[in-house]
Parts: structure tokens; sequence; C-alpha cells
């Protein structure tokens, strides 16, 4: 998944279905689902070339070299769909040979398909579907929708029934119309490109059956629709048919999606599938019908909510991924026991329960981990445990303190202006230097580029400071690691330096406890700003934060925070479609209790939300309410500045003579949550 985190829209995902049961393998629902979902296994998996095994059927010789044929680049191929054909390209050897000498024998004995291949004629471009109205959805219609109309209030082992309830409802407004079903690549080709070629595409024409019961699986019976039609421009007609034979024209109603143009009918079955769809791929979870959930509906608005926050930004594009990938990890370590557990066709050995064992742990750590997230609602900075394990040092036996030369080549002309009595260490590695440093100790850092996993560790009181240009001193974080520069201690500073954040999670810089001071810096985020946690504090002076896809500094409630003649700007940088919902931008406080902020000489510009937010909870406690706020913005400025003004005496927020402006959504805005 891309860096910035967005999961894929609802109309977007193929064949959805719950992971685990029928999910992203592609594994067959046992007896009692209510629903039989599919997925694209070649879209789920990660990319590779597949071998699909031969199935039984009439025509085997024709089908097999019809799929090889679909290896071969096509002679004619419609514009904007070569990269479909070309994916399927196959590569050519004496084994590929061997196999089509032995099916040019099989189809000697046995007619080929009904069309020759040079009178194939191609498939026609596929029409446009249905788009979803989920994607223009509010969280509140989300909710009333999911929580009122559909569960109605059930418990999560009936929420299985209750969506096939919901669906049938809707099925009956029309039991036949065209559809473009999208299905496993793998029943086509033999081998492909899955980058390529994510599922395969055909139009047909669906006729839906009365469910026999409420266990009985969701099927629909499909038959090609004309025109012939197909994201695969040169896929055989003749491969189709066989296909569809053999699946005797029965597929997962999941995936089939309704085409555009036709009654208003169709746009409400088109609407209910992306319902179900969107609740097994992004709201339901494996062990939601083996705990007992008093509320599960409530749960389910949390998980919309969640869901909301990651689309909209509110929680940037990297922690979002992190919890996606601990989401599909989670799905496939399941897939991985299941399937374990099937392969043993006796009682197991001593090492087969062992391993059992391990696989099951595993996946009850990672849904612990889950639902600690999905408790916390993620929210700006991810994890919620301390992330420096490390003990304090302190001072070294002797007493005496270290000043460490960070450079290649040390000369006498660096430490010319030290005193003599100085103790100087040299180091050509910035980890090194950090690794070597105890409290009272001074990092001096000459021009270069330095990266240090040792700046998320930092526990021991220290200076930090760059010599010439702080453009020069250009300190990069690791890409596969979470944080870049966390703190605890009691107080650090760090100095004419450039902080680059490329691919950590985490905000560029945490303080999670103690003060840290940052003194004529320059802050590139690529992920959160700088974050402050309850009970810490932060100087910030002559510093540039830019780039956040968050608020450039996150005060979390209870933190303390001095801002003085700073640039914040071009933060709540989202990667996203929809900014419209995204208040985040220069500064963001989050109350109760109230974190202390004073802001003095600051430059709060062109970012994507408000230069100042102030994010209150629901429950009313000594902040007016935003309705009540926008109740005196209609009667005019003077009220509205009057009741900021109480809001900043209330929070201990101090500000003089900064300039904030041209931000997206305004200057200072108080936020109900």
């Amino acid at each position: 998944m891309a860096s910035a985190a967005r999961p894929p829209e609802p109309e977007e995902s193929v064949g959805t279905g719950r992971p685990g049961r029928r999910g992203a393998q592609g594994l067959s629902a046992p007896p009692g689902d209510s629903l039989a979902v599919g997925t694209l296994r070649g879209a789920a998996a990660p990319a590779r070339s597949v071998v699909a095994s031969p199935r039984p059927g009439k025509g085997k010789a024709g089908r097999e070299a019809a799929r090889r044929r679909l290896q071969l680049p096509p002679a004619s191929q419609a514009e904007g769909r070569a990269a479909g054909a070309a994916g399927a390209a196959g590569a050519a050897g004496a084994e590929e040979e061997e196999e089509e000498q032995a099916a040019e024998a099989a189809e000697a004995e046995e007619p080929p398909l009904s069309v020759p291949q040079e009178e194939e004629e191609e498939a026609q471009p596929l029409p446009p579907v249905c788009v979803s109205p989920m994607r223009g959805m509010w969280r509140d219609e989300k909710v009333v929708l999911y929580c009122d109309q559909v569960l109605q209030g059930c418990k999560a082992e009936d929420a299985d029934e209750a969506m096939s309830k919901y669906l049938s409802e809707k099925l009956k407004l029309k039991d036949r119309w065209l559809g473009v079903w999208k299905t496993n690549p793998e029943l086509f080709f033999v081998k492909y490109e899955e980058a390529s070629i994510p599922f395969v595409a055909i139009l047909v024409e669906v006729t839906c059956k009365p469910r026999q019961s409420s266990s009985s699986c969701f099927k629909v019976s499909v038959s090609l629709a004309e025109p012939f039609s197909s994201n695969i421009a040169n896929i055989p007609r003749g491969l189709v048919n066989e296909i569809l034979e053999e699946l005797e024209h029965s597929v997962p109603l999941l995936e089939v999606y309704p085409v555009e143009g036709q009654d208003s009918d169709i746009h409400d079955i088109a609407l209910a599938l992306e319902v179900v769809r969107f609740f097994y791929d992004f709201l339901w979870r494996d062990w939601d019908d083996e705990e007992s959930c008093e509320n599960y509906t409530a749960l389910i608005e949390e998980r919309i909510n969640l869901w909301c926050d990651i689309q909209d930004g509110t929680i940037p594009g990297p922690i979002a991924q992190r919890f996606k990938k601990t989401l599909e990890k989670y799905k496939k370590k399941r897939v991985e026991l299941i399937e374990y557990q099937s392969n043993i066709t006796e009682d197991p050995s001593a090492a087969e329960a062992v391993e059992c064992w391990k696989k099951y742990y595993e996946i009850v750590m990672l849904c612990g981990l889950l639902k600690m997230w999905e408790d916390l609602r993620l929210r700006v900075h991810g994890p919620f445990f301390p992330r420096i394990l490390r003990r304090r040092k302190g001072k070294r036996d002797f007493g005496k303190t270290i000043t460490h030369i960070v450079a290649k080549v040390m000369t006498t002309d660096m430490v010319k202006d030290l005193s003599s009595d100085t103790l100087l260490q040299q180091h050509d590695d910035l980890d090194l230097a950090l690794d070597s440093c105890y409290s009272g100790d001074t990092v001096v850092i000459f021009p270069g580029e330095y990266q240090a996993v040792n700046l998320a560790l930092l526990t021991d009181d220290i200076i930090i400071k760059g010599v010439g240009k702080r453009e020069e001193i250009m300190i990069t974080s690791e890409p596969s690691h979470d944080s870049f520069v966390v703190s605890k201690a009691d107080n650090v500073k760090l100095m004419h330096l450039s902080l680059i954040q490329q691919g950590t999670v985490d905000g560029i810089v945490v303080v999670e406890s103690g003060h840290m001071t940052l003194e004529n810096c320059i802050l590139k985020c690529e992920g959160t700003g700088v974050c402050v946690l309850t009970g810490a504090a932060l100087t910030i002076t002559d510093s540039e934060i830019t780039g956040a896809q968050g608020a450039g500094v996150e005060l979390y409630p209870g933190s303390i925070a001095v801002l003085e003649r700073n640039e914040i700007h071009h933060c709540n940088n989202l990667r996203t479609s929809d900014n419209s919902k995204s208040t985040l931008g220069g500064v963001n406080m989050k109350v109760l209790p109230a974190p202390k902020l004073k802001m003095t000489n600051n430059h709060i510009y062109n970012n994507n939300g408000y230069g100042v937010s102030i994010l209150q909870p629901t429950e009313q406690f000594f902040i007016v309410a935003e309705e009540a706020l926008n109740k005196g913005a209609a009667s005019g400025d003077k009220k509205e500045d009057s009741m900021l003004s109480r809001v900043m005496q209330n929070l201990n927020l101090e500000m003089n003579n900064n300039k904030i402006e041209a931000n997206l959504k305004g200057d200072i805005r108080i936020i109900t949550s």
C-alpha cells in the first residue's frame, strides 16, 4: 500500500469477504455462513507468477491452448487495456515449448474451441459500473446506515444474518440486471503478472434467485451479455463460456458490480452490495462472533469513526499504513494456521502441535494489538506504549563531561573555540556518538548527511548542535523504523540542525516526558509533526516546521509548550481526495486536562486546516461548545472574538504578536470531537 496510507475506496474492493472464511486467500465458507463472499486472490496476495492447475471439464486441451494464447502479446490490443493483456505474457523456454507440443497433440484428439484463434472476436471495453454513494457519505450517515438500518442493535454472532436479510430485501427489487463480474485471474491465466492484471472482468447478465434459508450462500446465475466485453481485449469468448459452464453459471454475488444506465432499483442494489462489501472489508473482525460484546453496534460505530479518521487524514497516512499492515498480517497468519491445520490428516505429531500453538499465539498477539489500536482510535501519533525502554545512564563516575565531535576528520580548526580543558571524542558516525553520551555531554555535528537510530532513544540530558548553516547539517530518519527523534530526558536540546523525516510513522519529534528544546532547526515532516505527550514540555524557537500530514505541533492534554519566532507552514499535507473534513493545521491542542501554550512572534501560514485548532471532547467542560461559537459568529465577529478570548484564558493559552494567515480553514477554531 502506498505511504499515504489510504485504504481503497469501497467501490474499488473486488469480491470482498470475511477474512479467514472466504477472504483474501479464497477459502471456502463452512456450512452455516449466510454469505458466500469471495476475493480475488491475485489482488490480495503479493505479486507473483501463478501457474493454474488444469481444471476438469470438457475442452480441456482447447482451454489450455487458449490460456497459453493469453500469455502472448495480442495482435491487436484495445488502447488503454494494453497493460492488462501484456501482464499475461509468460516466459518463453524449453519447458513451455514441451507443454505446447503436448497440448497440440491433445488438440488433435479433442476438438478445439468453437471459434478459431484467427477469427476470435476482440472483447469490447467494459461499460462503467455504478458509482457507490458511500464515497460521499458523511460518517454520521454511515453510522445510521449500519447501526440503525442494517444491524439494528444485533449481537456480533447475528451480524451475518442481519447482512443477509438486508441484502435479500434489496435483491427483490429486480431479479435480472447487467453487471461486471470481477474474478480471479487464475481461472483464465496459467501465468500472469499480478500488478498488471489484478482481476478479470466480464460483462454478464445476472439472474437473482430467492434465498432458500438464512444460512444459504448468496450466489447468482450469470450468462454472457452482449456485446461481449472484458478488461482483457484478447480473452477468448469460448474460454469464458467454458469457465462459466464449469462454475455452472453460478458466481458469488459480491463479485458482481451493477453497470450504469439501468433503472433506479439497480442503483439501490449497487448500494446494498457496497454496504455488504464495506462491512466485511473494513468493519468486521474474525474475533467478533467469538467474543461476547454487550453493544456490538457501538463497536461498529467506533470502527466507522476509525476508518473515517484514516480517510480524512485525522490519523496521518504513515500511521494508518501501519495499522493496515498489522491487520493484513493478522488475516494472513490466520489463514496460514487454518491451512496448516487442514493439512494435518492424522493425529498431529509433537512438532506439528508446537507449530500450531506458535501460529495461534502469534495471532492472539496481533489480535490484542489491533484491539488496543481500535479502542484508542490510533489518533495522531500511533502507538500507546512507551517508545523508550532504555534506562538513563546519568553522569559519569568521575564526574567529567565529554564533547563528542561528529565529522569524518577532526582538525584543530574545529575545536579552536573550545576551552583547553575540554575532553574530546571524535566519531565519524552520529549513532556511535549518541551511544557514548552521558548526562551533561555535548554532541557537535559538522556539515554532512547523517542517520542515527539512537535519536529515538534520548534519555540523558545532552546537547546536540550543528556547526555551520543548519541546512548543511542534515539528519534523516531510517524509513524502516517507527520513530525518528524521541525523548524522555529531563532536559535535552537540539540546535542548528535539519531533521528530515523519511517513512517513519510517529511524529518527527515526540516528547514523551521531561523537557526538550529545539532551537534554530528545520523540521521537514513526512508523517506527523511534533508531538508533546501528556506531562511533557517543549520549547521551540527560531525554527521552521513544514510538510506534516497532521498538525505541525500536536499538544496532548496536560502538556506544556512555548513557541517563539517560528514558521509553521504547509502542514496537513494530506494525500487524500477529501480535505474538506480535516481541520488540523499549524498547531493543534487537545484538552481535558488543558495543555499550556505560549506563542509569541510566530508565523503560521498556508496550512490546509486551521492555523490553530483546539479540540475539545463532546462532554462540555469549561469550553464554549462549537455550536455556541457558530451562533455567536452569526451575530457578529466581536462576540466570537470574545468567546475565543474566554477559551484562551481557560486554556492557559497566551498568544502575542503572531501572524496567522492564508490557512485553508481559517486562523483559530474550537472543534468538538
